[in-house]
């Protein structure tokens, strides 16, 4: 996915002002693909100069002005073809399991430290996940609502239901973290508990 695609899908939901569209994708397609302010008006203007967007330029007070932002047909034939392209998986970068292959270097109270953070991040994500799921399954969502108001009523359970099946991989993928870095702070305790020695406990002891 890529941050043209994520606004492509924001903007099926109705014309919006750049401000507007950054609300909605902070709330919305932002728990999924962030992207900060400064990536995303740029890319507004891409996607207006490459053909994808119709544009619009409103008053804004008496001086000042802004723009109106609308996906037309070629921005749907492109959202189409993303779509209907298979993904291509990038090549795994995971700094978590990088970190704890190369515990031995630290000493067990930084490693335990560092699953413990690991831990809090991850349920803090988990809660977040969850009220998002509830607040999809109840229609709270505006840009889901505004979307729901623009499709024939027939369409709304699978609009609801493809947003929730990938929010509930979020969800899933919080819970995973969460176990696995408890797995290793209970291996971290037996391993410590029967002094296996640390490479890294030693250097800090020497540093001290």
């Amino acid at each position: 996915m890529s941050l043209r695609h994520a606004l492509l899908a924001v903007l099926t939901a109705e014309p919006m002002t750049g401000y507007d569209l950054v609300k909605q994708f902070d709330g919305s397609v932002a728990y999924v693909w962030s992207a900060p302010n400064s990536q995303i008006y740029p890319e507004l203007r891409r996607m207006e100069r490459d053909g994808l967007l119709d544009v619009r330029v409103l008053p804004r007070g008496d001086r000042a002005e802004k723009r109106m932002y609308a996906i037309n047909d070629a921005g749907l034939a492109e959202l189409h073809r993303w779509l209907r392209d298979p993904t291509t998986y990038a090549a795994e970068r995971d700094p978590y399991r990088l970190r704890a292959a190369h515990f031995e270097f630290s000493t067990y109270e930084d490693a335990r430290q560092q699953l413990t953070a690991h831990v809090r991040h991850f349920t803090n994500a988990l809660n977040n996940w969850e009220q998002l799921l509830s607040d999809v399954r109840n229609r709270r969502v505006p840009l889901l609502r505004r979307r729901l108001e623009e499709r024939p009523e027939a369409e709304h359970e699978a609009i609801v239901a493809f947003r929730l099946f990938a929010f509930q991989g979020e969800v899933d993928k919080a819970k995973f973290e969460i176990a696995w870095a408890e797995r290793g702070l209970t291996m971290i305790d037996d391993l410590e508990r029967r002094n296996v020695p640390l490479w890294g406990a030693g250097e800090a002891g020497q540093a001290g």
